[in-house]
């Protein structure tokens, strides 16, 4: 992983122990973010984003959902209510929130998990839900809110293949 800092228009990139941690200094820098993760997608790749209310979740989908060229006609929001949201673009999109959520059953009762099988991506908010029903091979993706308005990012690949794919996103966004 990277191990020098880069201080320019997506903040402080750096990786620590396989991660890949950035600072955003405004929701704009998601963008470039996004657009490097969309270059390694792949079909049944999951995401899973934490982080508190307000954090920038939805906005991290939306520039997602742009870098995969989900059209203008498809609103990109927070699932909060309807559990789920799907979107075609380049690669199929699912967009999970699972606040609404009680506990890891609730998942399985509602038959979230099916989604996972889909040939598309699946970004899941308030993966903590899913407890042993995470994936395996997955993107963790957790930010935090630095006041007054930054966010910190810490990308943490799970398997080998993210592992290797993270190398190529940090190799972008340093570029």
């Amino acid at each position: 992983m990277m191990s020098s800092e880069h201080d320019g228009q997506h903040g402080e990139i750096r990786g620590e122990a396989g991660t890949l941690v950035l600072t955003c200094a405004e929701p704009e820098d998601l963008a470039p973010l996004a657009a490097a993760l969309a270059e390694v997608l792949a079909p049944g790749d999951v995401l899973l984003l934490s982080g508190d209310l307000g954090a920038g979740k939805t906005t991290l989908m939306q520039a997602l959902a742009r870098a995969l060229d989900v059209g203008d006609d498809q609103y990109v929001s927070s699932p909060s209510f309807a559990l789920v949201h799907e979107y075609t673009g380049r690669l199929p999109m699912v967009h999970m929130d699972l606040y609404r959520l009680d506990r890891q059953e609730d998942v399985e009762d509602v038959g979230l998990l099916d989604f996972f099988d889909r040939p598309g991506v699946c970004v899941v908010e308030w993966p903590e839900l899913l407890g042993t029903l995470a994936p395996t091979e997955r993107l963790e993706i957790r930010i935090e809110q630095e006041p007054p308005a930054a966010r910190r990012l810490t990308l943490v690949p799970q398997g080998m293949s993210w592992r290797q794919r993270l190398d190529r996103v940090a190799a972008r966004l340093a570029a």
